[in-house]
Formats: structure tokens, C-alpha cells, sequence
């Protein structure tokens, strides 16, 4: 190990204790803080000819001043100074804010170099970078790092500078030849440096492409050995069902399996009947059928001698999987228990004691089920709905009440499983990537806010059918801040263009049974039109619904669009989702574009995730999000799946524990103590 890496940054010049202060409120504290310190972007300065430049872009010209300079002062002490200048075949105006002192030093047909932004209508260049003579051939890309009060870019790269002179061996190779070798990286200290300090757009690459593996590659190493680590030291439940009785359960479900649900159900099933405990994240696109994969895997359980317990966010769709699942299990004689909030007093204590007898073998419930009075007689597997609603407490409470059960979590939210690896810690991931046939594909329209009378007609049209249609809005009130269609507003107007159907209003003020009751009514088809907020979002199933109306769509994010699409078109009928959204800006349009195109919500979740970004695509409660210096999930998304591969059969070579060709991608895990808790350093 280079013991160098570790010196305070004090050794370099010029580092005394404020300074010393200052860096390390920016994480940088010895001298290989500084050199992982890396720019988030770079000012180019490589010249560019004016033909080739788009309208606003930032570029670098050099040219001959053909033009005595125009000085103008205006406000206090402000001032402007153009002057002409020819570069190449463009004759161009040249404007500096603030630098009156350059009026002195410009001549005609002196040569300058200039960056700025093109405006190529006006034939301008607003310069931000000027200097007479030709550019600096060494210095054509220059970094740019994130700095606050006390220091400043230019100190960052005055220190950066200094390091590389005082220790020119600083960084050794932590790769092994055969991964720089299979995917053609360049070495660590050539990385580091050209990062820093790149000539031009292909070194950069290069120097990226290392970086990012490797920061890449060093977590996922982690992330497989904590795994290793967790499936050694805890003895799980082995679940052996059945599998003649499980396969005749699945040919009595009132439907086929598609081949993505069959080779999911597989993979369950191995985990479950392995000794070590199962912690698997099942996602699957809206309506893909993900609770009847659910349904097996309890049948497996409760076949094998277990009960099994599944926890659902809200109340409404505990009593819903408690319908479907009851339906199922009956022809089996298996007991099927409900736990919500609503259930109290007597009724509560005796499907408590029935549960603790092992009497009801399935219980379904809210987050009613992890309170402390709630106790399993041989708890086999776990299963949580929208495992994102709910807190990681929470999750881990449930999974408490037995003894190392096997896990299983579900989520609606599909994104690429590599990415899901990442994003959900040490769970396995299974996909089901595959709808059921049969169903109708929902018709998807983008209209302008201006023709609500004409979705008004559409919609009586539907009623008059005798379906139903959920109409959701962002706002529950008018907002100062916001000039959108709030459901108090919206709910109003809909009950007086549609006289003779009832309008219900749903909105997050409303309480917990408030909200049932309005479901309940919705779905027993006493209320024909939901306005409501985004509560209906996930999970909640009324086939009868035909009409999805969304108002200010472009003010969703895609996946949550496609989460509200697809609480219609879950019967037999033709299903329609009409996007209300003036869609001012590029990317809302290429929003509405894009839910129009599809239904893949693989794709849209997709897209979704490079408009908005990993931290806000998973919400800011998701905490299992790892953070990188280089490294973009979704930018880098190639290179993460190769990492995590790589990893993986590192993990599992006995090889990497002893060979010191592999000593530089132990020497992390030691230092999270990994290698140790392994007994394999």
C-alpha cells in the first residue's frame, strides 16, 4: 500500500490551517482526497470554426480585430466594449462586459483568441475568456471544480499541480491485469492524471472510462461480499414445498402463465427452498402479475407447513389482495386472515389467538401487522406490496415475526435490473418483463386544456355505458404558486356537466377511513366519476373503469403517468387515458410524446430516470442510493452491469481472497472491515 495516499494535505505549500479548514469542508483532507477530487465539468478552449457551431453553443475563435473598440458606460460603473473581429470567414462583433481596460490594449489587425457564447443570428460573441495573441496550446481543456467561499478553482488547480510535482508516484495499480486487459483501460496514475488535466476529448474518454469501472467495480465488490457475508452467518428457513401441489395450484389459477412469470416463479422457489434466507425484490410493469406470483409463493409456504404474511401500504388494497387471495386459496382450504386498523376489539383478539394457534394460515394486512401484539406460530415468508411505501423499519419489523423468514418485495416501479441491483442494496431481483395476453392496449391522447368540453361529451359517453372514470389533478386548492386545475374546482365543474351521475372528490386531506369509504363506493359502482389526487396511484383494481383524465399532466413525472394509466384498462373493454397538458417546454412535450408512443413502462422508466435523475426518480427517502464521484447509473449504465458481473465472480474465486495480484481491490473491503467478517483476508 502507498503510504503516501495518506499524508495530510498540509504537506503541500501554502496549506496552512484555514486553508486546511476550507478543503476539508469540501471532503478533501489528504493528498488523495485531492487527487479524487475531480471536475464536474471542463471550459474548452480548442478552436472551432464559426460553420460548425450551433446558435448558443460555447466556443473558442481566434481572429485579427478589424475595428478600433466602442466603449459604453451604463448603470454605475458598468460598461460595455465591442470590437470587430474576422475569424476565418465570419466578420463578428465581439462584446465584453465590464473590461474597460481592453480598449487600450486592441489594435487593428492584432490577432486575439476568444470564448463565449455564439449568437449566431446577431453574428455576436458574448465573451467570458479573452486574451490577445494565439491560445495556449497546453492548456485547450481546463477543469472546472465545485468550490465554496475560501477557495477558489484556481486554487484547487494550483494544489492539484503541486501534488503531481511532489508526488509523481503517488497512486499504484489496484487493477489486475486481465480486467484492464479485457476492456482496454489505461492505467491508474495515467487515469488520474489525464482527468485532471486532458488535451482533448478522447483522452478524457479514456480517463472517464477507467474511473467510472472502477468506482463501479470497488462498490459493487462490496455490495457482493456484505451478501456473502449475510447468506454465511444467518440460517434461513428451507421451504421444501411440495412441487406436484404447487404445480396443480398453478393449473387450477383461472389463467396461464406467461414464460416471465413461470421463470420467476422458479427462481422463488430455489430461494426458498435454500438454507439461507430469501431477500428477493419482485417488479414488474402495471399489470404484469405480480400478486399471483405472490399467491404461489404463500401456497408453497403454507404447503410446506409455514404461514405466510403479506403487507400492503393502504388499507383498501389489504382488503383487495385479501379478496383475490381468499378466491384462490379456498378450493385448498387454506385460511385467509385480514389485519387492518379497522379491525378492533373482539373480532381483533380472536384472529390474533387463531394466528398464534396457526388457525389462519395466510394474513394479510396493513401495517397493522407488524405492532407488537401481532404473533406468527411458524412464520415461512414475507411479502411486501410496494415495498417503497413503506419504511425500511417497517420492512425489517415484519420480517421479525419469525425466525429468518424468506422475504419477497414487489414494486410497480420497473427500471433496468442491473439498475435495480444498485438501487435496492443486497436483494435479489427478479423481472417480469412479459404482460398477459389478452387485454386490450390502453389508447393514450394528448390534448390541449382548451377542449374540456369535447373530454366532458367523451366522458358522459362512457358513463352512459354504464362505465366509470377517475379524473386526477395535482393540486387539492388553488395555489398562488402554481396556475394549475386543483380537485376541489375540477370536482365541481364535473358534477355540474354530468347531471345524474355522482362525482366523488378523494385527496390526501381526507382520513384514513374517509378514503375507504370513498373507494368503496367507487368500487361497488355507487360513484361513476373519481376526481382525486394521486392517491389512486398504485394498486387499487376497478375493472369497470374505462376513462383515465389526467389535467396538468406535464406536470408528472413519466413513470407516475404510466403508474395512473394503469388503473384503467383492467377489464375487458377498451380503455382510454387523455393527457390534459399545454406542455410549454421540449422536454414536457417529449413527456406527453412519449406516453403516447408506449405502454412499455420499461422504457418510460427509462426515460424517466435521465430527465429527472436516480435521487429524484426514487425519492429522496430511498437511502440504499450509492453516490460516486464519475459515475452516472443511468449515463453509465453499461459499464455498471459489467462491474456488478465482474464482481460477482470475483466474490466467488477463492483466488481473489490470497493472490496479491488482487491485493488493490481487497485493501477497500478490509478498510470496511469485509474481508475480516470473512475470515478470508
Amino acid at each position: 500500500m502507498n503510504t503516501t495516499l495518506h499524508l495530510p494535505i498540509t504537506k503541500l505549500r501554502g496549506v496552512g490551517p484555514r486553508l486546511k479548514e476550507e478543503l476539508k469542508l469540501l471532503g478533501i483532507i489528504t493528498i488523495d482526497d485531492l487527487f479524487a477530487y475531480y471536475p464536474y465539468r471542463y471550459e474548452n478552449y480548442e478552436l472551432r470554426d464559426l460553420a460548425n457551431v450551433q446558435d448558443q453553443e460555447q466556443v473558442t475563435i481566434m481572429g485579427k480585430v478589424q475595428s478600433e473598440p466602442l466603449l459604453n458606460y451604463y448603470g454605475k460603473k458598468k460598461s460595455r466594449l465591442t470590437v470587430r473581429v474576422l475569424s476565418g470567414s465570419y466578420l463578428i462583433t465581439v462584446i465584453l462586459f465590464n473590461r474597460p481596460y481592453l480598449k487600450r490594449s486592441l489594435r487593428l489587425g492584432q490577432t486575439v483568441t476568444v470564448t463565449g457564447k455564439w449568437d449566431r443570428n446577431r453574428a455576436t460573441l458574448t465573451s467570458s475568456d479573452f486574451h490577445t495573441g494565439q491560445p495556449d496550446q497546453e492548456a485547450r481543456w481546463a477543469p472546472v471544480y465545485s468550490v465554496r467561499a475560501g477557495v477558489s478553482v484556481k486554487k484547487i488547480r494550483s494544489l492539484i499541480n503541486q501534488a503531481f510535482t511532489c508526488f509523481p508516484d503517488y497512486i499504484e495499480e489496484n487493477l489486475p491485469d486481465e480486467l484492464l486487459s479485457t476492456y482496454k483501460l489505461i492505467g491508474k496514475k495515467q487515469a488520474v492524471r489525464t482527468i485532471h488535466t486532458p488535451k482533448d476529448q478522447t483522452q478524457l474518454h479514456q480517463a472517464r472510462r477507467r474511473l467510472v469501472y472502477e468506482e463501479f467495480l470497488n462498490y459493487q465488490l462490496k455490495l457482493q461480499a456484505y451478501k456473502r457475508i449475510r447468506r454465511a452467518s444467518s440460517k434461513g428457513i428451507r421451504i421444501s414445498a411440495d412441487q406436484e401441489s404447487v404445480q396443480r395450484f398453478i393449473s387450477n389459477l383461472p389463467f396461464a402463465l406467461t414464460q416471465a412469470q413461470k421463470r420467476v416463479v422458479s427462481e422463488i422457489l430455489t430461494d426458498m427452498n435454500s438454507d439461507s434466507p430469501m431477500n428477493r425484490l419482485l417488479q414488474g410493469d402495471v399489470g404484469s402479475g405480480k400478486t399471483v406470483i405472490a399467491a404461489i409463493a404463500l401456497y408453497a409456504a403454507v404447503s410446506a407447513g409455514y404461514q405466510g404474511a403479506l403487507m400492503a401500504p393502504t388499507e383498501i388494497l389489504a382488503q383487495q389482495h385479501a379478496e383475490n387471495l381468499d378466491e384462490l386459496f379456498r378450493p385448498f382450504r387454506i385460511s385467509v386472515g385480514l389485519l387492518t386498523g379497522s379491525v378492533r376489539g373482539t373480532k381483533r383478539k380472536i384472529l390474533l389467538d387463531q394466528l398464534l394457534r396457526g388457525h389462519i394460515q395466510i394474513l394479510i394486512g396493513t401495517h397493522a401487522l407488524i405492532q407488537p401484539e401481532v404473533e406468527f406460530k411458524q412464520l415461512g415468508l414475507v411479502v411486501t406490496d410496494e415495498q417503497h411505501r413503506f419504511g425500511v423499519g417497517q420492512r425489517g419489523a415484519l420480517r421479525l415475526k419469525g425466525k429468518e423468514p424468506d422475504v419477497l418485495y414487489m414494486t410497480a416501479t420497473p427500471i433496468p435490473r442491473t439498475l435495480a441491483l444498485s438501487v435496492f442494496g443486497d436483494m435479489d431481483v427478479s423481472t417480469i418483463d412479459e404482460l398477459p395476453g389478452g387485454r386490450k392496449k390502453i389508447k393514450t391522447y394528448w390534448v390541449q386544456e382548451n377542449v374540456i368540453d369535447r373530454i366532458i361529451n367523451f366522458m358522459k359517453k362512457e358513463l352512459d355505458r354504464g362505465r366509470q372514470a377517475y379524473v386526477i389533478c395535482p393540486l387539492i386548492e388553488e395555489s398562488e404558486q402554481l396556475d394549475v386545475q386543483n380537485a376541489l374546482d375540477v370536482h365541481a365543474q364535473l358534477s355540474q356537466a354530468l347531471p345524474g351521475y355522482k362525482v366523488a372528490l378523494m385527496h390526501g386531506k381526507l382520513t384514513p377511513d374517509e378514503k375507504d369509504q370513498v373507494m368503496d363506493s367507487f368500487k361497488r359502482r355507487q360513484v361513476h366519476v373519481l376526481v382525486s389526487t394521486t392517491v389512486v396511484e398504485v394498486g387499487v383494481n376497478v375493472p369497470n373503469v374505462s376513462l383515465m383524465v389526467i389535467y396538468d399532466a406535464d406536470r408528472f413525472g413519466l413513470s407516475q403517468l404510466h403508474q395512473l394509466r394503469g388503473r384503467v384498462g383492467r377489464g375487458s373493454d377498451q380503455a382510454y387515458c387523455i393527457l390534459l397538458a399545454d406542455a410549454k417546454s421540449e422536454t414536457s412535450r417529449e413527456k406527453m410524446r412519449m406516453m403516447t408512443e408506449t405502454t412499455d413502462g420499461f422504457k418510460l422508466s427509462g426515460y424517466d430516470l435521465k430527465l429527472r435523475g436516480p435521487g429524484d426518480f426514487f425519492g429522496k427517502k430511498q437511502s440504499g442510493l450509492p453516490t460516486f464521484k464519475l459515475a452516472d447509473m443511468i449515463h453509465d449504465y453499461r459499464t455498471l452491469a459489467a462491474a456488478r458481473d465482474d464482481a460477482v465472480r470475483l466474490v466467488q474465486n477463492p483466488h481473489f481472497w490470497r493472490d496479491d495480484r488482487y491485493a488493490g481491490l481487497r485493501e477497500p473491503l478490509a478498510e470496511s472491515g469485509l474481508t475480516q467478517l470473512l475470515h478470508l483476508d
